[in-house]
């Protein structure tokens, strides 16, 4: 075994002494008080170190051969005992590879794998990206192989180098190890063996805990609008003009723009109604029972309906890419709306005369709300602005009357659990997913009295700053 002069106690205190200079205290280095038996040192003082490296891939005779070659992803975080790619004992010759032996301990240095561990129960081969050590006389591999996982959050807030951050060898050989007796050594790990299924359940209970703490406020605030538009987040006023009346109301303003020619007849007009304690839905001329898609029971005062049964207009945007100007009307889709605002920071422009084309069709104005509905679906918007613009297909307008669905309300409703899921439900398709507009028309949603989405919508507000706090 190799001494460990070179960090030696003067005073209670830890110094260093490096070749032939005068020691130096190194006391802000040392993390904890170590027993008197026990010894600091460098780890590139306990065994010898040494890279590898990556033989040519444009010289066949290098590969195929019956030296084991590791690359990081090989690494187990245990010992080692199979490596599925070998190299010749030429390119062992020709390059500077390093043969480790068995018993080495293994470290990765570079990208998402640093600090992954391993130990060789053979002679094998690294790539440069993994670091090996074989232990000299005195440490024992397992006590180095435990010491290096106790770092492994130390060395990866030590790496470098942005998108793939890198560890050196000498950032490693340079860290202070405490070393105990050889047969403390042994001891201490046969002890982390017997403790290691009870670490292993605490790292997974820890990990379990750690994602309920992140996911926490999300699922707080899908909670809280769930109970939202169950009728349980404020209380009913039974002075309230009930749900039905407002529907009944959207109706018949709806039946007069169509007569007035400002509207199409929708020939799939739903209408939900109860008879005998069960929910029916009619379409025309056809009438069904659907118990089985209504989730939860709501107030009396309380209607489901369909989406597009609320909404005097619903409609997407162009299905045909335009040709874009340096300046002009801005022209929105899915990204820029996408955090739940709309966004002119980084917009494409259309001509005034194209815009003014699209805008026969799909004229988003003051107070409507824009859905996304092509690859991040279910989001909505309300238009804030009374600037003008056009919207590509993958997101849909939504115009209701204001005096009868309060925007919020309905936004709010849209992110809620209960839309969520048939959102979810119904985005179709491979790629850039769709949710198509007649499954978004089709939506079942709620509406309470009107007065009653007022007082829901001011309770969310007054909640949700506060699950935002817990982010």
């Amino acid at each position: 075994m190799k001494t460990f002069k070179h960090i030696i106690s003067s005073d209670n205190l830890p110094y260093e002494k490096v070749g032939k200079n005068e020691p130096v205290c190194i006391a802000d280095e040392v993390p904890f008080d170590i027993p008197d038996s026990w010894e600091w040192v460098r780890l590139g003082n306990i065994g010898d170190w040494g890279s590898g490296a990556t033989p040519s891939r444009t010289n066949s005779a290098y590969y195929n051969g019956d030296i084991p070659w590791l690359k990081t992803g090989d690494l187990t975080d245990g010992y080692i005992y199979e490596i599925p790619e070998c190299i010749t004992r030429l390119a062992l010759k020709e390059t500077s590879v390093r043969l480790n032996p068995a018993k080495s301990v293994l470290i990765a240095m570079y990208g998402a794998t640093i600090g992954k561990l391993g130990i060789l129960t053979f002679p094998a081969t690294t790539n440069q990206a993994c670091c090996a050590c074989l232990p000299y006389n005195g440490i024992y591999n397992e006590f180095l192989f435990y010491f290096l996982m106790a770092q492994k959050k130390a060395f990866i807030k030590q790496g470098e180098g942005g998108a793939q951050p890198n560890i050196s060898k000498e950032k490693i050989v340079a860290t202070l190890m405490p070393v105990p007796p050889l047969p403390e050594q042994q001891r201490i790990v046969e002890k982390l063996k017997e403790l290691e299924p009870y670490i292993n359940d605490y790292n997974k209970a820890y990990e379990k805990i750690e994602k309920l703490n992140t996911d926490f406020p999300d699922l707080l605030k899908k909670s809280i609008l769930q109970e939202a538009v169950q009728g349980k987040l404020v209380p009913q006023d039974p002075t309230d003009k009930p749900a039905s009346v407002l529907i009944e109301q959207i109706r018949k303003e709806k039946e007069q723009l169509i007569k007035d020619k400002k509207i199409k007849k929708d020939k799939n007009e739903s209408y939900i109604f109860r008879r005998d304690n069960s929910h029916y839905e009619k379409i025309g001329k056809e009438e069904r029972c659907i118990d089985d898609e209504i989730p939860f029971d709501i107030p009396d005062s309380w209607e489901w309906t369909r989406l597009g049964t609320i909404l005097e207009k619903l409609t997407d945007g162009t299905h045909s890419t335009p040709i874009y100007v340096e300046h002009g009307i801005p022209f929105l889709s899915v990204k820029d709306i996408s955090q739940g605002n709309i966004s002119f920071k980084n917009t494409k422009y259309i001509t005034k005369e194209e815009h003014m084309e699209l805008y026969k069709r799909c004229d988003p104005k003051m107070g409507d709300i824009l859905l996304t509905k092509v690859g991040t679906t279910g989001i909505p918007v309300i238009v804030d602005t009374d600037k003008e613009f056009s919207l590509f297909v993958s997101v849909a307008q939504l115009r209701f009357k204001h005096k009868f669905i309060n925007p919020e309300y309905l936004k709010y409703l849209i992110l809620s659990p209960l839309v969520q899921v048939q959102c979810r439900e119904n985005t179709k398709g491979v790629g850039n997913k769709n949710w198509v507009m007649r499954d978004i028309a089709n939506t079942l949603i709620v509406i309470p009295p009107f007065d009653e989405q007022k007082r829901i919508v001011e309770k969310v507000k007054q909640i949700l700053p506060e699950v935002n706090h817990l982010k």
